[in-house]
Parts: structure tokens; C-alpha cells; sequence
């Protein structure tokens, strides 16, 4: 009864690097958590014996995950072709945000994300950029250090066609280069939130590259530009206008996929949440998540 125990409470422990794993895979935490659960069912539905005979349940656990969201993956770019606007990954809170004015017994995927470089707005971004053998075979590899001969069977390619995957995908990243974070960034970020707040358009222009594209997100669901607005000099005036016609909004520095990051909410509740990218003291990329159901792991983490 014991071993039967521990193999179960074993099973179960893998939950968190699955999740970490398929929220880096996809972009979100929705369908991470579902990607999981899948896995998680189909470990079930095996028969016992079957279960039985495999040596190493985790890794098991993550190749059925990996091929799960690989499928899902696939799928995504015709979905997305459809999506009202532009896509963007889901933002995440920071756990000292998220646990605010929570029980200690209440659990939720967000609980159990590692927010590291590799889930900031920006990796994630470049990420969207690659096809989904690049995406997984980079992730599973340059992230979580999974051996490339595991991650052929979650692709179905020789080792060797993994590593050219990888290495396809490194340089996609070293292409879109290294953005500022840290005290940089929270500085630059605070700016932003002084210039947004007083309506002044010169300030945000200073702080802006002029080659500053802003993308937002709002899934057909809240209005919201439907493509990106280009120059730094257009992009503060479409801030100053929205404040303008938000009255009421408030703008809190928070820590957004582990960067720094601006949260706009009203009575409390979240409306808004931004992340941003700096290259050489200046902001050259801005990302507006509005989609409702994108922010629902912010629901109560600003009370």
C-alpha cells in the first residue's frame, strides 16, 4: 500500500514542471493546464500493468506533454488566423501578487509557475515567432535541459534533426536580441507610469524609440487597437487619448511574466496589463494584454 502510495504522490509531483513546461510550449496558461491534464488522463487510462512496465513515469509524463503541445501547437496558427486582433501570450503575476488575499489552501496553475527569463513577454514573443518543432525542440533543450534523445521521441525526428531544430531556433533568439531588465527597466517603467499619468506626450516621446511598436490584445472582446501602432511619436498620442477617455484608471508598477511591467485597473479590478522591452535605455517594444480571459490569473491578485 505504501509503494502504491509514494508512486502516486510521485505521479503527482510531476504537475509543476509539466505546467512550467507547456506554458512555455504555448503562450498559455489555459491550454497548458489542459495540455497537462491530458497527459495526466491518458497516464491513467493505461492499464495497470502497462503502467507497471514503464520505468520512468516523469519522463513518460513529459513526452506524452511535449507531443500534446506540439498538436496543439499545429493547430494554433489557424486559430490564431482567426483570433479578433493581435495574439499575444497570457501575463502572468508575480506569486507575492498572486497570493494576495488568497486562502493558503487555495491552489491555482499560477501558484506553481516559475517566472524566470524564460517566461518574460518578450522570450515568449520571439518563441511565437518559431514553428512548432523549433518551438518544442528549443524549450525542452536550451530550457529544461531535456537530453536531445527524448525530445526525438517527442517529435518524432532523429536526434540530430532535433539538434538542427535547437540550433535553428538559437538563432532566432540571438536575432531578436538581449533586452535591458532589472533596475534598467523598473526605472524605465516608472517613467512611463509618471508620462501616462500626467498626459504628457514629450515625456513619453523621450522615453519611447522611435521605431517603438505597441501591440495590443484584446481578443474581439474590449476594444482595443486592432494592429500595432508604429513610432514612438504615435504611440504616446494613443496613450495620452486613452487616458483621456479613462477616467478613473489606475496604473500600478507590478512584476509582469518576472519583469517589470504596468497593471491598469478600475474599481480594483484588472483591466489592463503591459509589458514592455528595452534596448539601449529606450522602449522599443510595449504589449497590452485587455483580453479578459487572458487575465484571469490577475482576478483578486490586485486586491
Amino acid at each position: 500500500m505504501g509503494t502504491a502510495s509514494t508512486a502516486i504522490d510521485d505521479i503527482a509531483g510531476e504537475r509543476r514542471q509539466l505546467l512550467n513546461v507547456a506554458y512555455r510550449l504555448l503562450g498559455s496558461l489555459a491550454e497548458a493546464e489542459d495540455a497537462v491534464q491530458e497527459a495526466y488522463a491518458r497516464w491513467y487510462a493505461l492499464p495497470h500493468g502497462r503502467r507497471e512496465e514503464i520505468v520512468s513515469p516523469g519522463a513518460w509524463l513529459s513526452t506524452v506533454t511535449g507531443r500534446i503541445c506540439l498538436d496543439v501547437l499545429g493547430s494554433a496558427r489557424a486559430r490564431r488566423e482567426r483570433y479578433v486582433g493581435a495574439w499575444l501570450p497570457e501575463p502572468l503575476p508575480d506569486r507575492t501578487e498572486w497570493d494576495r488575499g488568497r486562502g493558503a489552501d487555495h491552489t491555482d496553475p499560477a501558484d506553481q509557475m516559475v517566472l524566470d527569463e524564460s517566461v518574460t513577454m518578450a522570450f515568449l514573443v520571439v518563441l511565437e515567432s518559431m514553428t512548432p518543432a523549433e518551438r518544442v525542440a528549443f524549450v525542452l533543450h536550451d530550457v529544461f535541459r531535456y537530453p536531445f534523445a527524448e525530445i526525438a521521441d517527442v517529435l518524432g525526428r532523429t536526434s540530430a534533426a532535433c539538434k538542427q531544430l535547437a540550433a535553428s531556433a538559437r538563432r532566432r533568439v540571438r536575432a531578436a536580441g538581449t533586452p535591458v531588465t532589472g533596475a534598467g527597466q523598473a526605472e524605465a517603467v516608472r517613467h512611463v507610469k509618471e508620462a501616462w499619468e500626467t498626459k504628457n506626450v514629450a515625456a513619453l516621446v523621450g522615453l519611447l524609440d522611435p521605431a517603438a511598436v505597441m501591440t495590443a490584445d484584446g481578443g474581439g472582446l474590449v476594444g482595443t487597437a486592432l494592429r500595432p501602432i508604429e513610432g514612438g511619436a504615435l504611440i504616446a498620442q494613443y496613450m495620452v487619448a486613452i487616458a483621456d477617455k479613462a477616467p478613473g484608471l489606475e496604473l500600478l508598477e507590478r512584476s509582469v511574466n518576472g519583469a517589470p511591467g504596468l497593471v491598469a485597473q478600475r474599481g480594483g479590478a484588472v483591466m489592463t496589463v503591459a509589458s514592455f522591452e528595452i534596448v539601449d535605455g529606450r522602449i522599443t517594444r510595449i504589449w497590452v494584454v485587455r483580453n479578459p480571459e487572458k487575465l484571469r490569473p490577475w482576478l483578486g491578485a490586485e486586491a
